[in-house]
């Protein structure tokens, strides 16, 4: 793996939160298990049904800004979404390797650079909890930039905020979506993050380099 991500040629080190830095136990169980059970009993309906709903709904908004925004679910569920992640915030918890992968990357001078379209609360929320907001030069949701990851629109913008050259960047995600249209955009090297959850099997990509851990990288 290090011979094909020649890490010397790096100078910018693109990073993905959800899945690919921190293990996304924490989202699979909030949004597949504790907000159905608060929406059945706020409706007074089975947990089954309620979750029936919630998924035709989460369906109904992927790869647009709704999909994270937690103001929008809060107004949408009528539950109160912050402060139902700070109940649980006990579940955020970083992949192995991480912390060891950003400190390694700060000893070689990369620029560390989030883009996640999780909304800013939630970030905020994640690295209260995980202090690793500490190793990132600067963070990028698409909320700032008002297009999801998985649109040419978001990199174009990033691009200009950020500064960064795509022909000497590293992007890591777990979404090939999104990895797809970074490589339309034009950065050179790109990675797949296969192991998202610390309760799952690992996914696997056809199109990308993989990597299940981040002690392959060092």
């Amino acid at each position: 793996m290090l011979k094909k991500i020649p890490l010397d040629e790096i100078k910018y080190v693109l990073l993905d939160m959800d899945g690919t830095l921190l293990d996304l136990y924490f989202d699979d169980y909030f949004w597949g298990h504790l907000v159905p059970e608060k929406y059945a009993e706020k409706h007074n309906m089975s947990f089954g049904a309620a979750k029936d709903y919630l998924f035709t709904t989460y369906k109904s908004h992927e790869k647009t800004l709704n999909w994270c925004d937690i103001d929008f679910w809060s107004r949408e569920l009528h539950l109160d979404i912050p402060a139902l992640k700070e109940q649980i915030r006990h579940l955020i918890e970083v992949h192995p390797h991480v912390i060891d992968f950003l400190k390694l990357m700060k000893k070689h001078r990369k620029k560390i650079f989030l883009l996640t379209n999780a909304h800013f609360k939630t970030v905020r929320i994640k690295f209260n909890k995980t202090q690793i907001g500490k190793y990132f030069d600067d963070v990028l949701c698409s909320f700032n930039v008002g297009h999801p990851k998985e649109f040419i629109e978001f990199w174009q913008k990033a691009e200009k905020k950020l500064k960064f050259d795509k022909e000497c960047s590293l992007f890591i995600d777990d979404t090939e979506d999104v990895l797809k249209t970074a490589r339309e955009f034009g950065i050179k090297h790109l990675l797949f993050k296969a192991k998202v959850s610390s309760k799952a099997e690992p996914k696997s990509s056809e199109e990308f380099l993989t990597i299940h851990d981040f002690r392959e990288l060092m």
